[in-house]
């Protein structure tokens, strides 16, 4: 929907460093720079230019030895079809995204203008907050396209309204990529106001719970920092495809080498024979010696035997990743039903790449979980709460059809919160002290921001979803946090409406790992209620909850077994002498000037002491479907997954248990938390020798050879480890260990960890993600996959591949990727070997032709063999064969390995296939001038004539190649059939039409086999050249597909092997019990679940009054208080916005900027109760917007 901008009447001064408009592009290309780009893409295969040189040499008169138009044709037809592709593919793209800019209205933006958004309404440019429907100017903002969060609070400060009517001016620092920082001055009135990241609201959020909100437009377009973090677009190419140019510049030599040694052959031949048959074959007028000749013949030669690489090979290259793209999206098991999303392959380029994987790099928020929270179990005074028994006393598992709590007892309860274990219902109802001290710790102790716009109809505002979850189900078993001021919280305990005093909240932090709240009861009993961390809380508990304490810890390492996110929840009455000294020390600190926030901390361990243990609380961080199952799975295929989020550490590490990344049996976990080289390189040193028993030298392997592990390590490490020089060692330690979590990354920083292990490993590396903070990594994969989840379309619309669920990554490797590598590795080795077969029969008739270029097939039969007798069988075998069927596939996860290692097609198979190809044409040429050298038919008349030889020759090969595609396919299906035996069928058809009397009376000039066909298959010698030329083509491929599961075998062989099939079918039926977790008994580095955002808490900003609701005009409120027909008829005056080069300064080191734009926008303004406190505001003239 359109957006309100107040720049559309205004004139503008655009410098030419700065973006015109708001407009971004992620397509390559544009209607002027499609075909140069295209073909420069096209033409960096080196087989099109290759083809494009033989075109050139096919225009010289005097060595072409076939028409230009047998090359520029196939030329034209193979750019057109991938220029055709490759259009289709960028528009689906750009379309994308261009249909949500056209329609927004957000391309139009510019630099410095005012806009207006309003509730659930994206930002796509970083905006100044000026002003929002909120107290204080208080914004609600949704943040998950940028880091995962679901909320968060922007202000502005309040004076912002003055700045719509007195000329002011905006000095920031230059675009970047530092999300969290941001440096700014506001000069207003001669006065400098510093700006920080915390008034700047980025592309990439979303407006929540906020009626509108006004913003001055800073950054556009490419230069937003949200874009400055996505990464260039790259033109991916597939491992095989690099091979392939290798490839190309091996035939090109051997080709130019065969050409050489015939013309050689040439000019010994014209020397010793052909120079005294000079009356009967006259040389040419610019022919002047057998030098010359061989030089022509070398180049003559060099067009023949261009069919070493037919260009039809890339043709069909396009059509089996096109075909095999569709399947993907024609999957109906990767179609998610409650979204109507289908799986998308958004290139068709990159199929064969899938079978390779070996590094996974994935998000973790809304990729591996759901970013819902629910409060899952719970332990009140050492009781467990949250497991759900049968009438047996059994316990079993929730399901669709466990009863749920009934919650009708409350008026106030979320209807959307579910809760399973009846004896904490039934603890509240009959008064339960414990539970009900519990229950209102969770109700008052956090920094959660009510909202109830109609009556009884609760939204919470929290930091994190832990807090919202811990509140919600505090509301639902009775205690409803209902609204709060800067001083007091009001909560409905099981009906009954209480006022709590606020006195205090110690706010979280990284180093506390925790947060308390101060509050005088109705009672006029202080109260400390605290949460956090079990491995903090538990040193602050007073000696006598030592007992409780063990039974809570038994508790907790069930929940983190469980993979559930873990809180400590205690409390301390104070007394009242006690707390008004305590208060004096806070406030003096507070006041301080002089390492202020240490003294804090030192106040707020005085008063966090000696603590009683209520419980503790317990959230699921629901996982998608199967992602557990997944992951193992990955792990089996010899996967290695790599976890790269910018949560924090605790958060991340709970979560790669529960995804069976890490698993309690491992041998160790090393965190590299050093934040100077120095410190770093001790930790790496320490955890290299500690993973890999042996000491850390300097003769350490290569990263790129292969490490056998003794023992089974996980490796965390924070994004500051990543800045200093020791990146190859951080790499080296972590291709050792079998888990890698890396926490606090920015998006570019995911990116440089996928470029390291691109650049070191050589290896095939996919990236999946689902936010705009995952663009950069997706981009600088090998593989981009893109998840349509709670994080917008941006990764969507950025990756490769797309669809709405993890746990579909399995098939798209396991059975997509796999089956498309192994038809196009079939596809090339067969390929090759039918052109090597089919063009080497030339060099072995020059020995007997006195080297003249002439060819052995008829020119028709050259030109269809790639196009039509031998495409059909090569692309039923690339589009339908597969191995094992798709069960197969994913119960054996080991099947992957093969294309890890590119064992199916290498350099040393494409020499298997040189070799084959060159016995083979061997075979083919002698085998049928054997059979009809000196031989004569039945009735005397000679049969080893050029035009017979050549249909015998040409009918072998035929036969030799359908026969080899026939032991190559291991699935036939009716297409499969019709398209190998049907296309030698044809080959007969085609094979009378072509030599029919007719046609050639018709056309002698073209057509000149007249009846060599129905003679031909007449004869016995034929019939047993080809048979015989048939069996000796195929007799090695038998025997080696015979001997090589004995002696070679690899992983396919093992699972296809007769003599498992019993086994295989029997685990089928039986499938085995998943893998028991083994629970740890008070592990001394256990891990700590500490569920908090790794962001400051709403604390200081609930102190300060400014959530508060005021109905009022007062003048210390009015400029926040404006309703949205004040705000729409404002007037703006002197807008300006300069930039300068540094990254960080302050008022003083920004001079010498430059002027962006000017801009005026005039309304007469209605009289209202803010306008008679702005009596001296200038007056205004009508202008429309």
């Amino acid at each position: 929907q359109a957006k309100k901008s107040f720049s559309s009447e205004v004139e503008l001064t655009q410098m030419a460093n700065l973006p015109a408009n708001n407009s971004i592009k992620t397509s390559k290309y544009n209607a002027f720079n499609f075909l140069p780009m295209n073909l420069f893409e096209q033409f960096q295969r080196l087989a099109n230019a290759y083809f494009l040189f033989l075109l050139f040499l096919q225009l010289i008169p005097q060595i072409a030895s076939l028409a230009w138009y047998t090359t520029v044709m196939p030329l034209m037809v193979v750019l057109s079809i991938t220029a055709v592709k490759d259009a289709i593919d960028d528009l689906v793209i750009e379309n994308s995204l261009s249909y949500r800019m056209v329609t927004e209205k957000w391309m139009d933006i510019q630099v410095g203008d005012i806009i207006k958004l309003e509730n659930n309404q994206a930002v796509t440019a970083d905006i100044l907050l000026l002003s929002s429907s909120e107290p204080y100017s208080l914004t609600y903002i949704e943040t998950a396209e940028l880091d995962g969060q679901l909320s968060q609070l922007k202000d502005s400060y309040c004076f912002f309204f003055f700045f719509f009517f007195f000329p002011g001016e905006v000095r920031c620092e230059s675009p970047n990529n530092k999300l969290d920082r941001f440096t700014g001055v506001l000069t207003y009135r001669g006065e400098d106001y510093i700006l920080d990241h915390d008034r700047l609201i980025l592309r990439g959020c979303v407006i929540r719970n906020t009626d509108w909100c006004y913003g001055l437009v800073i950054f556009t377009g490419p230069d937003t920092k949200l874009m400055q973090n996505s990464g260039k677009s790259t033109f991916k190419r597939t491992h095989i495809d690099h091979l392939m140019n290798v490839l190309v510049l091996w035939i090109f030599l051997f080709l130019g080498s065969m050409c050489f040694i015939l013309a050689i052959g040439h000019c010994i031949w014209e020397n010793k024979k052909g120079y005294y048959f000079q009356d009967f074959l006259p040389w040419k007028e610019y022919v002047s010696s057998s030098v010359v000749s061989a030089t022509l013949i070398f180049w003559s030669y060099f067009i023949i035997l261009n069919t070493m690489v037919p260009i039809s090979l890339y043709v069909s290259v396009e059509i089996i990743r096109l075909g095999n793209s569709f399947y993907i999206n024609w999957d109906q098991k990767m179609f998610y039903e409650p979204k109507n999303t289908p799986a998308r392959a958004r290139t068709t380029t990159l199929n064969e790449e899938l079978g390779q994987v070996t590094y996974v790099f994935s998000d973790k928020t809304g990729t591996l979980t759901q970013n819902i929270m629910i409060f899952n179990k719970c332990s009140i005074n050492g009781k467990f709460y949250g497991d759900v028994y049968d009438k047996n006393g059994q316990r079993v598992d929730v399901s669709e059809k466990t009863e749920k709590v009934d919650f009708s007892y409350n008026k106030l309860a979320d209807p959307k919160f579910s809760f399973y274990d009846k004896t904490l219902v039934e603890a509240v109802k009959r008064g339960d002290r414990w539970v009900h001290l519990f229950f209102l710790s969770l109700s008052l102790c956090h920094t959660v921001i009510p909202e109830e716009k109609v009556e009884g109809e609760l939204v919470y505002q929290a930091q994190s979803p832990d807090e919202g979850a811990l509140v919600t189900a505090a509301r639902n078993f009775g205690f409803v946090f209902r609204s709060r001021t800067s001083e007091t919280i009001m909560v409905v305990e099981m009906g009954e409406t209480k006022i709590y005093q606020l006195l205090a909240i110690l706010d979280f932090s990284n180093v506390r790992k925790r947060m308390s709240v101060i509050v005088r009861t109705p009672e006029d009993r202080v109260m400390l209620f605290c949460k956090g961390a079990d491995t903090i809380l538990c040193q602050l508990l007073h000696p006598s909850c030592r007992s409780l304490k063990e039974v809570t810890m038994d508790h907790l390492d069930d929940f983190a077994s469980d993979g559930l996110r873990t809180l400590m929840v205690a409390y301390r009455e104070l007394d009242n002498a006690f707390f008004q000294n305590w208060s004096l020390k806070h406030n003096e600190a507070y006041l301080s000037l002089e390492d202020r926030e240490n003294k804090i901390s030192l106040v707020y361990e005085e008063i966090e002491k000696d603590l009683m243990l209520l419980g503790a609380t317990a959230i699921e961080d629901k996982l998608q479907d199967g992602v557990p199952e997944t992951i193992f799975t990955l792990n089996k295929a010899k996967i290695k997954v790599w976890v790269l989020t910018g949560d924090k550490q605790e958060t991340a590490v709970n979560i790669a248990y529960a995804c069976n990344i890490f698993h309690d049996e491992m041998d160790g976990i090393f965190i590299v938390e050093g934040k100077d080289n120095e410190t770093v390189q001790q930790e790496l040193r320490y955890d290299g020798r500690t993973a890999t028993a042996h000491p850390w030298t300097q003769d350490f392997p290569p990263i790129s050879s292969s490490i056998c592990l003794k023992y089974e390590c996980s490796l965390v490490l924070q994004a500051h480890a990543l800045e200093g020089n020791l990146q190859l060692d951080l790499l080296r330690t972590a291709c050792m260990c079998k888990g890698v979590i890396c926490c606090r990354m920015t998006p570019l920083q995911k990116a440089q960890v996928v470029e390291l292990v691109k650049r070191y490993k050589k290896v095939v590396t996919l990236a999946i993600g689902d936010g705009a903070n995952d663009v950069s990594m997706i981009k600088a994969a090998h593989i981009g996959v893109g998840i349509s989840g709670q994080e917008g379309m941006q990764a969507m619309l950025n990756s490769d591949y797309a669809f709405s669920q993890f746990h579909y990554l399995q098939r798209l490797l396991f059975i997509h990727g796999r089956w498309s590598y192994n038809r196009m590795c079939k596809f090339l080795s067969y390929f090759f070997y039918k052109n090597f077969a089919f063009t080497l029969v030339h060099f072995w008739y020059a020995f007997y032709s006195g080297f003249s270029a002439q060819t052995v097939y008829d020119t028709w039969f050259i030109t269809f063999y790639n196009l039509v007798y031998t495409s059909l069988p090569v692309l039923g075998l690339s589009l339908f064969d597969q191995d094992v069927n798709e069960t197969w596939s994913l119960r054996f996860p080991e099947l992957y390995e093969p294309g890890q290692h590119n064992l199916y097609f290498n350099k040393k198979e494409f020499v298997k296939c040189l070799v084959h190809g060159i016995y083979s044409s061997l075979v083919l040429f002698f085998i049928p001038m054997g059979a009809i050298y000196n031989s004569v038919r039945s009735d005397g008349k000679e049969i080893s004539d050029y035009q017979s030889f050549s249909v015998i020759v040409q009918t072998s090969l035929l036969c030799a190649v359908t026969a080899q595609i026939a032991l190559e396919t291991t699935y036939w299906t009716m297409i499969s059939h019709i398209f190998t035996w049907g296309s030698l069928g044809f080959y007969f058809c085609i094979l009378f039409f072509l030599y029919s009397d007719g046609l050639c009376l018709m056309f002698p000039n073209v057509f000149q086999f007249l009846g060599v066909a129905r003679n031909t298959l007449n004869l016995p010698q034929m019939w047993l050249s080809v048979i015989l030329s048939m069996v000796l083509c195929i007799l090695p491929v038998i025997g080696y597909q015979f001997l090589k599961p004995l002696f070679w075998p690899v992983s396919v062989d093992k699972v296809s092997g007769t003599e498992n099939l019993a086994r295989i079918h029997h685990c089928m039926r039986h499938p085995l019990p998943p893998p028991i977790r083994t629970k740890l008994k008070h592990p001394s580095s256990r891990r700590s679940a500490y569920a908090f955002s790794h962001k400051q808490g709403f604390g200081a900003l609930i102190t300060s009054g400014k959530t508060l609701k005021t109905n009022h005009c007062s003048s210390s409120l009015v400029f926040t208080q404006f309703s949205k027909e004040r705000l729409e008829s404002l007037e703006i005056w002197g807008i300006n916005l300069l930039f300068h080069s540094h990254s960080r300064g302050s008022a003083s080191s920004l001079e010498g900027c430059t002027q962006v734009r000017q801009g005026k926008v005039k309304k007469e303004p209605p009289v209202t109760c803010q306008e008679k406190a702005m009596s001296g505001l200038p007056s205004t003239n009508p202008s429309k917007f």
